[in-house]
């Protein structure tokens, strides 16, 4: 079976391989005939990006961006993890599983590539995103303008690299610490009209998912990991467009163990063995596909998008290492299928006034096949049988999500701007519900460097239908997978009111200072937890939720020195929870039902800080990454130590010509091999205790031509 899951990217690249060479083959030839008018594509193409740009712009909203240099800077470079590019924005906080938490949230992060919305996969360990195809990235918070709905805590604006910008590529490889083995390519270029850029690449290592334990190298965690992209442009005139966005990829992981756990189950005929040598994997596939055409006329620019998804994750347990520590042995398969429409335009009405408008929609079937084998149980819960049986609890559920917004970007005076309208959303799954939701911000830029902004938005957030826990509470009663709570009402969505304010001063021609608030107040606040043997999210919904804190940054740039600074407050807490009870312990439900807890996620202060500086070709870097601790312990009322970790970086380019060089880079992640814990294996929807890896010395050369 898992070959042939690998097998799939193998024949997606095969088959996507063949139609791009007859396309570049196809493609029209530059005449020598000087009669002949040619497009000046990249011309063309520059106006053309900058037209989509304006169509969804952030409007008022807090809007940070790092750029190529940036993310060169940053440890390990284009080969870091994606979450960890993220991690170096002002308020995201790390967590386990590779999650991000920006402002107190959990998850609720949208993904656009190239101003398209990238639809929702199932959440799992791996990064379906590289950082490697960025050319640009901006995270967008705060009171978002009304194109942006349904996830709302962070916009992740990704623009990519483009064939016009490359015209050739480069291959190369990184590794080292903890058994890392990692080769990639990247391929751009422009042939006539049509552009093109992909990009591919492969990830061995054994710290897959972070260690259980404090040790150096974590036991029976190898991960591998596949992953392809590709962006394909032709521009039919100077005002139109067409492009194909393609991603691929496959992951595999093994669950690592935390040994010397004690058997707490007897299994006929097995005799008990170490929790060491448990045998539990994970396997991830997501593919997805966006075709847009863009089109830009005197007053109007619009793109319209259709596009397809596909994402699956499948647990498959050590049914006999399970059954004997845990009582339960769960083979779960999750799998979720998108399709959708999404259409953008804006119309210059007069100079003062430029409507926007739009519409989303979108199509889910998600799938949930489960085995799981337990023991019968006795009237007070005790093991009643040392033979296990089996409970079988498939389900399929369709899901529908519609959108709409309209709004006027008005230009009072010079200096002020007031940004406001609308969105309507409608969710038809296992809720159906709907909300009309005003937006407005306002601008205010007194002089050439003071930026003021306030704003305020009204959010509807959907559940993830691919994460809604279908289990059947009733079939597992007098097992050992019975739930001493039995309530399970259903996920809602989440409803809130959200006010953003903040000011961005240039002192100087060098430094960027930014200082920003935000105050939330949720009904049906939405959260996630991991519950159970599969390490697989499940929403539920606090009763209200209050989420308020502040952001600092400072970004300073000198010739070749370049440094950064952000540092992040954040409140979050909830109150009574009032859906999928059953998945909690029946003493922390009935505190939280009249008492205010902090969410899991919360962590007072996150910090990051980076400084950069090029001589003579070569590239000298450092950053650090701070967390004050997540919460803990029962009710969250805990939380684990503050940590912070220093890395290094060093990249060195060797010129070969004007075209071709070799590049050549040494990091050093955790400097100082600081031992720190992101969860301790308490607190509420929290199973199991993650440290952060330990010291670690990669490099890597990287051809470009």
């Amino acid at each position: 079976m898992k070959t042939n899951r690998k097998n799939i990217c193998a024949h997606l690249a095969l088959a996507l391989a063949f139609p791009i060479r007859a396309a570049l083959a196809q493609a029209p030839q530059a005449s020598a005939d000087p009669s002949v008018t040619q497009l000046p594509e990249v011309d063309v193409v520059e106006r053309l990006d900058q037209a989509r740009d304006e169509i969804v712009p952030s409007l008022g909203a807090t809007s940070y961006t790092i750029t190529k240099e940036r993310l060169d800077s940053q440890s390990q470079g284009e080969d870091a993890p994606f979450n960890q590019t993220i991690l170096r924005f002002p308020g995201v906080a790390q967590d386990s599983y590779g999650q991000l938490h920006i402002r107190g949230e959990h998850a609720n992060l949208q993904y656009r590539i190239n101003d398209v919305l990238l639809p929702e996969g199932i959440s799992g360990f791996g990064q379906e995103l590289s950082t490697r195809f960025v050319d640009s990235l901006s995270l967008i918070t705060g009171a978002l303008p009304a194109q942006f709905g349904d996830r709302t805590a962070g916009i992740v604006d990704i623009h990519t690299k483009s064939g016009a910008s490359l015209n050739g590529g480069d291959v190369s490889f990184y590794g080292g610490s903890n058994d890392t083995f990692s080769p990639s390519f990247d391929l751009g270029g422009t042939k006539g009209k049509l552009s093109y850029f992909f990009t591919g690449s492969f990830m061995h290592n054994d710290l897959g998912i972070e260690n259980p334990t404090s040790s150096v190298r974590a036991l029976h965690d190898y991960t591998y990991q596949y992953k392809g992209f590709g962006d394909i442009s032709y521009v039919i005139d100077d005002t139109s467009r067409i492009s194909l966005m393609l991603s691929a990829s496959y992951s595999d992981f093994q669950i690592p163990n935390n040994p010397n756990q004690p058997v707490a189950f007897s299994l006929d005929g097995v005799k008990p063995f170490n929790s060491s040598a448990l045998d539990e994997n994970q396997h991830e596939q997501n593919y997805y596909a966006i075709l847009s055409y863009q089109k830009t006329f005197d007053k109007l620019d619009l793109q319209i998008s259709a596009f397809s998804r596909y994402s699956g994750v499948l647990f498959t347990p050590d049914e006999t290492g399970d059954l004997l520590f845990n009582g339960v042995a769960s083979h779960v398969d999750r799998s979720i299928l998108s399709n959708g429409l999404q259409l953008d335009t804006s119309y210059k009405l007069t100079d003062q006034h430029t409507l926007r408008a739009g519409l989303s929609y979108t199509a889910e079937i998600a799938t949930v096949n489960t085995n799981t084998a337990v023991f019968p149980t006795d009237a007070v819960g005790n093991q009643a049988s040392s033979i296990p049986f089996n409970i079988p609890d498939d389900s399929h559920k369709n899901g529908y999500l519609y959108g709409a917004y309209l709004q006027d970007e008005w230009k009072v005076l010079k200096q002020v701007t007031i940004n406001f309208g609308a969105r309507y959303d409608v969710v038809n799954a296992y809720t159906n519900q709907n909300q009309l939701s005003p937006r407005i911000n306002f601008v205010y830029q007194p002089t050439d460097t003071t930026t003021l902004h306030a704003g305020y938005a009204r959010y509807f957030t959907p559940p993830p239908l691919e994460l809604v826990q279908q289990t059947s509470v009733n079939k597992f009663a007098g097992t050992t997978n019975a739930s001493a709570v039995t309530l399970s009402s259903p996920v809602r969505a989440e409803s809130s009111n959200y006010f953003d304010a903040g000011i961005t001063q240039k002192v100087g021609k060098s430094l960027t200072l930014g200082l920003d608030g935000y105050y939330k107040r949720a009904k049906d606040q939405l959260d996630e937890g991991q519950f159970g043997t599969a390490l697989i999210f499940s929403p539920f919904n606090y009763n209200e939720g209050e989420i308020y804190g502040g952001e600092f940054t400072a970004n300073y740039e000198q010739g070749n020195f370049s440094a950064y600074a952000n540092v992040a407050v954040s409140h979050a807490t909830g109150e009574d929870i009032v859906s999928g009870q059953f998945q909690f312990d029946p003493a922390e439900l009935a505190y939280i039902k009249n008492h205010p807890v902090f969410l899991d996620h919360d962590q007072r202060v996150t910090a990051s800080f980076g400084v950069s500086y090029i001589w003579n070709d070569t590239r000298f870097s450092a950053d650090c990454l701070y967390g004050s601790g997540l919460r803990s312990g029962f009710a969250n009322e805990s939380k684990v130590p503050a940590y912070a970790t220093v890395n290094l970086g060093v990249e060195h380019t060797f010129k070969i010509s004007s075209t071709k060089s070799i590049k050549a880079r040494v990091d050093i992640v955790n400097l100082f091999d600081k031992i720190y814990e992101l969860r301790d294996g308490s607190g509420i929807g929290v199973e199991a205790p993650q440290f952060g890896p330990r010291r670690g010395i990669y490099a890597g050369l990287s051809y470009s031509f």
